[in-house]
């Protein structure tokens, strides 16, 4: 090194203590001693065997960036953070904080030109030399209003289970058959050119727009999605949030460009399905503990189109459920313990005839089940869990694409109940008959589709606090020690039509 002006300074031959301790002296003191350490420590182990990178973090660190210097790179991980001791985030910005802005919020980094390996260039590697980046406060944003969400995502330094560290790990292992995988929608700031006027809400957001993981598009209308899941196990999704431009705060249209209409032109544009009134109520939910109901069906009536539900205890109900409030004599030490960290929780919001919005206000990511999503990520109905994280707002549900999908399954199960009940009585089916050519197991299976497959298509469900599936130890939602279940009375409402206009055939009884 040629820069040893400065006493003592470490160099990469030096033992990983001493250039631990050297570079723990230049920390800025937002996180505690033991988090630095290991961060420190963890990221010298990294380069132990990049000397000329470990050299130049030294450099860096040592000299406040005076003296130029190196990309200082790691892997890049599967989702693009980092975990350490039991927290996960964003690595440039973990470093960025620990040495040069311990305030920083995931939004306000940007690379300077030079750096070759920077976190939004989406290489293998990242570099995380915190004077290869720059802050950039957005004109008007107010970072004392912001720290009131940012525990939840401290650069993504949210403790997913909260103690559980393997937990928080994605599973390297492929998946086997049609095992449930976890899809992750961390929240974004994607730029986009038109407002989008609903009642803003300011939320923290992610250094970067997208994952290296992205999906393409899939537009809604499409009915045989050729997309391929390109993650091993998780993937990014990017929910809208709040935008500030020229000091003003903005909404824009959600998601990818082109993959949904905004809001107000969809509602502008688009006749309703079905001219039966409004239900009553848009949704009723209810709270689970494991495999068991807790406290009453909460209903939200149509007049409250957002819904919050959260882990306080006020009882008066109309647009709040309070799980806080609820007892249950069975309740372990486990299920108390997550329903601590339930907190603000989410709120659920009603646009249109019946699409639902879900925003994550809980310090700690909610799992949800929802087959729109698992249509958007071009997986099966039922065949994926998403993650979404904390400041997240997104799109769980479409009553459009619903209503297709129910008339779809009822034709198809009434078209082949007809074959088989034909097949029964010893007819041939004509050509343009469902099952004229199909296997046998195919058309048993579609003449059995019932009312209650039907009804899973207008019940959205969601865990507060712990996943399931093969990312996680518990195998089915109802292993989870909190979650809820949502039944959207709109879409229940044109199932009913769709189930009177086009009756699934039952089976008659032999003669």
């Amino acid at each position: 090194m040629d820069n040893m002006s400065i006493t003592n300074t470490p160099t990469s031959n030096d033992a990983c203590l001493s250039i631990v301790h050297s570079l723990m002296c230049h920390r800025q003191g937002g996180e505690s001693e033991t988090f630095a350490k290991r961060a420190i420590e963890s990221l010298v182990k990294k380069l132990k065997e990049k000397k000329d990178e470990l050299d130049s973090l030294i450099t860096a660190i040592t000299t406040n960036g005076a003296h130029p210097s190196k990309c200082v790179t790691i892997q890049r991980t599967l989702d693009g953070r980092l975990q350490v001791a039991g927290r996960k985030g964003f690595p440039h910005v973990i470093y960025a904080r620990l040495w040069r802005w311990p305030d920083l919020h995931k939004n306000e980094l940007k690379h300077v030109k030079y750096c070759q390996y920077a976190f939004d260039l989406k290489c293998d590697s990242v570099c995380v030399n915190p004077y290869h980046y720059e802050r950039v406060v957005s004109p008007g944003i107010d970072l004392s209003g912001l720290t009131l969400q940012s525990s939840a995502p401290s650069s993504m330094l949210v403790k997913d289970e909260y103690v559980h560290d393997y937990e928080g790990q994605p599973s390297l292992s492929s998946a086997e058959g049609h095992s449930v995988q976890t899809i992750q929608h961390p929240p974004s700031n994607r730029a986009s050119t038109e407002p989008y006027n609903t009642p803003a809400m300011l939320a923290p957001t992610e250094a970067s727009t997208t994952s290296t993981t992205n999906f393409p598009n899939i537009p809604v209308a499409s009915t045989n999605s050729t997309t391929t899941w390109t993650g091993s196990r998780t993937a990014a999704y990017t929910p809208t949030i709040p935008h500030h431009q020229n000091g003003h705060l903005q909404h824009h249209p959600p998601m990818h460009p082109g993959h949904y209409w905004p809001v107000h032109n969809e509602l502008a544009f688009q006749p309703p399905i079905s001219n039966h009134p409004a239900p009553e109520y848009w949704c009723s939910i209810a709270y689970f503990e494991m495999d068991v109901q807790v406290g009453e069906t909460f209903k939200v009536p149509s007049s409250c189109p957002i819904v919050t539900v959260d882990g306080y205890v006020d009882p008066s109900g109309g647009d709040r459920f309070c799980l806080g409030q609820l007892s249950n004599v069975h309740r372990t030490e486990a299920i108390e313990r997550a329903r601590l960290h339930i907190g603000k929780g989410v709120q659920l919001e009603c646009k249109g005839e019946g699409d639902v919005w879900v925003r994550c206000l809980s310090d700690h990511a909610v799992f949800v089940q929802s087959y729109y999503l698992d249509r958007e990520a071009g997986r099966a109905p039922g065949d994926a869990v998403h993650k979404i994280y904390p400041s997240a707002y997104i799109k769980v549900f479409d009553l459009r694409q619903c209503h297709r999908q129910m008339q779809q399954q009822a034709a198809t199960a009434q078209a082949a109940a007809a074959a088989q009940a034909a097949a029964v009585a010893g007819n041939i089916p004509g050509p343009g008959s469902v099952g004229g050519i199909a296997p046998a197991i195919s058309l048993s299976a579609a003449a059995g589709i019932g009312v209650d497959d039907l009804r899973r298509l207008c019940i959205l469900r969601m865990s507060f606090v712990k996943g399931w599936g093969p990312d996680y130890p518990r195998q089915s939602i109802k292993e989870t020690p909190c979650w809820i279940e949502i039944h959207l009375h709109r879409a229940l409402q044109l199932l009913d039509e769709v189930l009177h206009t086009m009756p699934i055939a039952d089976p008659q009884p032999l003669d």
